[in-house]
């Protein structure tokens, strides 16, 4: 992957492995040992109970300009001193949000005549200490920005810490920095423990509590060693703001759990809230997955541009509590199949917090229990939705129907007032949502009582656009539902005869009444697809309109390669030299979702890794046919030739193309579908 053309990019550099000036060797310590370049594993051991310097004993919170600006012009004075007031103006600050920290750019590209670090005059006139002042006098804390190299990873060139890591460390003490973020380009192959170690003993000499923030991108696996040298460890390469970046570092970032605790977190990277590539439904996600994680909290969008929907999101107090808790425990994985998660966490008063997360591209039900999660046996539980404000009762279930790329955020408590609260009730679908304009389509939904007490006067509703029929074809109302019990309605939906292929939004509706009278609404959106069956014979898949698609960074592109960035972006498909004229051009994590109508037979294509990536990228092929996998290819890898796969999709409704990263992280996974073709 890559971020800007003019960038050295921090999550795709490779360490330079070579000899070492005798200054640079002196500086460091001594002679540096041969550096594996090795992926990030998919355990983690357990990390000592609390870091040395004592700070951060939740996850920091705050912000960094890099996600919205980059090295930019943009990125001044001017910005950071916004970023600070609005922290104040919008309650952010009274929410938690404590750092406004600079990242790469700020700096002069050379140090003065005695070796010491200049702002630019330009982006900072006052330099960086009369903005700290400005920050501190809001009640904020500033962050700065540097690497563990000779130079940082801008392609400017922009001076590093390598061999300068006292007299650089003590002169960010003396302009009043509270936090340091410290980057790995350009690190002349210098063994990664002795670097990050160097620069905390540094900061320790000031004096000064300074947060430290490791960011070598997981290469090194620092959450075996930096709890007592690091107060966060970037955990992967650099996010970007797409759904498949978020969801394959959220997955590197789950296995790691047992390390996370006060004083030394696991850092998935910045919050990406806000920047525009994801809906607010896979924002909502980013933010409730990232507290699950008991993640950092850093603000990456320009909140001078943000909108009440990004304000919204990133000032849930009670998503924050989560994030905050000061038992310090990351969330454990209780299940994942088929991409319905289950992922809870243990709170310092007893309750767990459960995020039902729904990775895949359609409504669907999760559920697990209280049991499950780790509370103790109860009559019932109250069960409080983070994200909607409101508590109920639960006689143990946990479930939701989830909406695609949604996830419901819970925490349950076993406490003995739970009767004081409405039951809580499961709105859920039972059918396919796929349907041929002017054609009908049957759906059956369900309003479940999950409770311990029964739902009175239950009454549901299904709506969609404009022009469509929707129609009951059994009773929307009961006068009660029981505890376990469902009302069960069937529907007709009919779109019109003309409506346009593409993705359409319905919704599902509930009122009921608990036993005391309180008067309970809920809702569940989901999308369906109006869809037009493939022609007969074999068709380009290039060709054929898409379900759905999401790619870890730039969009899926037809009969070219990924890119990367913008859309059209692409070169010819090519794979080990050979060039294909037809395709899809994608980047792991990639899912891509065709309508086959339950009348194709076979999916063929030539498969692997790009050329336009040089030697770098491992990814591998999963071709889906409805919710079981029917072909994958195992790791490819950017020196192997294009390989066949062959699937047979017979009978399934919709084809599922998968890409994924290999096993190692998503850093340049250009992947090609070339001669991708559907036979029906």
């Amino acid at each position: 992957m890559r971020h800007l053309p003019t960038r050295t990019t921090r999550s795709s550099h490779r360490r330079v492995i070579g000899a070492l000036t005798a200054g640079l060797l002196c500086a460091a310590g001594g002679t540096a040992p041969a550096v594996a370049d090795s992926p990030a594993p998919a355990t983690a051991t357990a990390a000592a109970p609390q870091s040395g310097n004592g700070l951060a004993l939740t996850p920091p919170m705050g912000f960094n300009n890099w996600n919205s600006t980059h090295c930019r012009a943009e990125f001044n004075e001017s910005m950071v001193k916004g970023i600070a007031d609005i922290f104040v103006e919008k309650g952010l600050k009274d929410a938690g949000y404590q750092y406004v920290n600079l990242d790469d750019c700020w700096a002069k590209p050379q140090r003065n005549a005695d070796g010491k670090l200049e702002a630019d005059p330009v982006r900072f006139p006052n330099g960086i200490e009369a903005v700290a002042d400005y920050v501190h006098s809001k009640g904020l804390k500033l962050g700065i920005y540097t690497s563990a190299g000779t130079k940082t990873c801008d392609s400017v060139g922009l001076p590093g810490a390598l061999g300068h890591e006292y007299s650089d460390a003590q002169q960010f003490a003396d302009w009043g920095v509270d936090y340091l973020k410290y980057d790995n380009c350009n690190n002349q192959g210098v063994d990664a423990k002795l670097r990050y170690t160097t620069m905390r003993d540094a900061l320790e000499a000031t004096g000064r509590p300074i947060v430290y923030s490791i960011c070598e991108w997981g290469e090194n696996k620092p959450w075996e060693w930096a709890a007592d040298v690091g107060n966060l460890w970037r955990t992967t390469g650099d996010i970007s703001d797409s759904w498949g970046s978020m969801l394959s570092i959220m997955k590197q970032n789950l296995p790691l759990a047992p390390a996370a605790g006060p004083g030394h977190w696991n850092d998935p990277d910045m919050l990406e809230v806000g920047n525009g590539g994801m809906t607010d439904t896979e924002y909502r996600t980013h933010f409730s997955m990232w507290s699950v994680m008991a993640a950092p909290l850093l603000i990456g969008s320009d909140l001078r541009k943000a909108t009440p929907e990004t304000f919204e999101i990133l000032s849930n107090r009670e998503v924050i509590a989560v994030d905050q808790d000061p038992l310090g425990k990351q969330g454990t994985v209780l299940s994942s199949t088929d991409g319905r998660w289950v992922v809870a966490k243990e709170m310092k008063d007893g309750s767990r917090v459960v995020a039902l997360f729904n990775e895949s591209g359609s409504a669907q039900r999760i559920s697990t229990t209280a049991g499950a999660a780790g509370l103790p046996q109860a009559a019932a539980y109250t069960m409080r939705d983070v994200w909607e404000h409101a508590t109920y009762n639960t006689a143990g279930t946990v479930s939701a129907t989830v909406p695609a790329h949604g996830t419901v955020l819970l925490r349950v408590a076993a406490d003995r007032k739970w009767a004081a609260h409405p039951p809580a009730v499961e709105l859920g679908l039972n059918g396919n949502p796929l349907v041929e304009a002017g054609r009908t389509a049957p759906l059956t939904t369900t309003v479940t009582d999950l409770g311990r007490t029964p739902a009175k006067r239950v009454s549901t509703a299904l709506t969609g656009p404009s022009g469509w029929q929707i129609k009951a074809l059994s009773p929307t109302r009961s006068a009660t539902v029981p505890t376990g019990k469902a009302l069960t309605t069937r529907w007709q939906v009919t779109p019109p005869a003309g409506a346009a292929t593409g993705t359409y939004d319905l919704t599902l509706s509930a009122q009921y009444r608990s036993p005391a009278g309180t008067r309970v609404r809920s809702s569940v959106p989901f999308q369906a697809h109006v869809v037009v069956a493939p022609p007969a014979g074999s068709s380009y898949l290039s060709d054929l309109p898409q379900l759905s698609a999401s790619n870890g960074w730039g969009p899926v592109e037809k009969d070219t390669s990924n890119g990367e960035s913008n859309p059209g972006d692409g070169n010819p498909l090519t794979i080990g030299g050979t060039v294909f004229a037809k395709g899809l051009g994608v980047h792991a994590q990639s899912t891509v979702e065709f309508y086959a109508a339950g009348a194709c037979s076979a999916v063929t294509a030539q498969v692997g890794v790009d050329d336009e990536k040089g030697a770098k990228g491992t990814v591998a092929f999963e071709i889906w046919a409805d919710g079981t996998k029917v072909a994958s290819t195992g790791v490819l890898t950017n020196a192997m030739a294009a390989q066949p796969i062959t699937a047979d999709v017979s009978g399934a409704q919709v084809v599922r193309l998968v890409v994924t990263d290999g096993g190692d992280g998503v850093d340049s996974d250009h992947a090609d579908w070339a001669d991708l073709r559907m036979g029906c």
